[in-house]
């Protein structure tokens, strides 16, 4: 005997929609799919059925009402239910009101008009505990816990947190703005940029990235914006840079943080009007459709504070952040990542696929892993070469010693970075003012280059008191 299963035996969906004859359309077409269908005419009306005791799986619910709108309702729906599903419905397709929704919680947005099929595909996904996600490109390998995106490259998941970061994702990628990924070095903020990409409309167009903080300073901005012939010794010919070569597709800038501050300052011109001139060039300017992602594992608010950020940039871009947890606050995905490691490396390296012994698995969940998913990787690689369980325990209580013994060290470090920093910054501003301001002279007190002293003053955007500026000017050729 032939039979429907639904999710539940009857999901309960409320409707929250101003428009009459929106409000019985879709409740005729969720009844028909066998929902359980209240409606609402008000974010207001809406919150109060769940105030007096309602207890909807999913909320349909409309962006733009009289009275209190689309947002301040999600806003007030889930203060009295934090677990609460919504979907967002609007004819008026705004970027920014989209990314809020989803930052207060929204499970995803579906545009006026809609066709079923996807009204349908959206409702069970949302009710599903486990969604299965597919980007742009078909990809049947895909699974609930693995979201396939190249060759040797999945989005692999398992706790609640890392399933809620990878549907805001999903969400995310639809719209054109910047993201900001944040997270520990290792904890796989490359592998959620190509993520981010192969389910944006831009899968089919580049993805490429640059690493500010493997590339010199100095040769940083040519890399990026590329340079014209004779802009430089060597320079014989003229070279497109990141941003024209991934032009219409996507550029993952890791390491932003370790970009210099007077680059920063380019950078931010281009994400502000999408133009750009090569090095070297005196009048022409290049346009270029690129979507931004940044990477970083610094503290922003640091960062900031010690001038290594410009705010505004952050502003910038942070359209939407997302924050990666350490591989150690996500302990459940570790036999996942691990089993999938290891079947990588013994296919790479035609090795037999080891089995994971209870003993060798538990060692895997109780060790912290401070590189993150990086360390867990290069252990599986030795794993599935060397073959040998005993090396393998040995080789993670070795490092868990080295782990404790660092551990106090990183802490100090960092703070010892931090005072550095202000502490530099006084001093030249102290130089500054000493010589009102002649930079030639404060070079001298500081004993620094010229050079080495106008860097500083733009990373830390040290600037002179306006009695002052007069005098700085002469100073620059002096």
């Amino acid at each position: 005997m032939a039979s429907t299963t639904k999710l539940n035996s009857h999901p309960r969906i409320l409707v929250v929609d101003d428009e009459p004859g929106m409000r019985k359309y879709l409740g005729t077409l969720l009844e028909l799919e066998g929902y359980d269908v209240e409606t609402a005419d008000s974010g207001e009306q809406a919150v109060e059925r769940l105030q007096h005791g309602a207890q909807p799986d999913l909320v349909l619910l409309d962006m733009m009402m009289p009275g209190i709108d689309g947002l301040q309702t999600i806003e007030q729906l889930r203060k009295t239910r934090s677990d609460l599903k919504v979907i967002m419905l609007s004819c008026v397709s705004d970027t920014r009101k989209v990314v809020q929704a989803v930052r207060m919680g929204a499970y995803d947005y579906l545009h006026k008009p809609f066709k079923k099929a996807e009204l349908d595909a959206l409702i069970r996904n949302c009710l599903q505990s486990s969604p299965v996600i597919s980007p742009a490109s078909d990809e049947p390998q895909d699974t609930e816990e693995f979201t396939h995106l190249s060759e040797d490259t999945s989005f692999i998941v398992r706790s609640p947190e890392m399933r809620r970061i990878r549907e805001q994702a999903a969400v995310v990628a639809k719209y054109d703005v910047p993201v900001l990924l944040l997270g520990e070095s290792g904890t796989g903020k490359e592998v959620l940029a190509l993520f981010l990409h192969r389910f944006s409309a831009r899968a089919n167009r580049p993805f490429m990235k640059v690493n500010c903080a493997a590339v010199p300073s100095e040769l940083l901005e040519s890399e990026l914006f590329g340079y014209e012939a004779g802009a430089f010794t060597g320079a014989t010919k003229a070279k497109p840079g990141k941003f024209e070569q991934c032009n219409g597709g996507t550029l993952l800038l890791d390491e932003i943080g370790e970009m210099p501050a007077a680059l920063q300052a380019k950078m931010l011109h281009v994400l502000q009007d999408g133009q750009f001139s090569r090095l070297g060039s005196r009048s022409m300017t290049t346009k270029v459709d690129v979507r931004i992602l940044a990477a970083t594992n610094i503290d922003i608010s640091q960062a900031i504070a010690t001038k290594q950020l410009r705010q505004d940039l952050y502003y910038r871009l942070n359209g939407f952040s997302l924050h990666l947890p350490p591989l150690r606050d996500r302990k459940e995905e570790i036999p996942v990542l691990l089993k999938h490691f290891i079947a990588q490396y013994a296919d790479r390296f035609a090795r037999p696929t080891l089995e994971v012994s209870p003993n060798l698995l538990q060692a895997c969940i109780r060790y912290p892993w401070p590189g993150n998913l990086r360390e867990l990787e290069n252990f599986a690689k030795r794993f599935v070469i060397l073959g040998d369980e005993k090396a393998a325990l040995a080789d993670l209580q070795a490092s868990d010693c080295a782990a404790a013994d660092s551990q106090s060290d990183a802490g100090l470090k960092s703070l010892a970075r931090s005072v550095k920093n202000v502490a530099e910054a006084e001093a030249i501003a102290r130089a500054l003012q000493q010589t009102n301001w002649h930079r030639q002279k404060a070079a001298a007190l500081l004993q620094i280059s010229y050079k080495a002293l106008l860097y500083k003053i733009r990373q830390y955007e040290l600037q002179p008191p306006p009695r002052a500026t007069g005098i700085a000017n002469a100073a620059r050729t002096g």
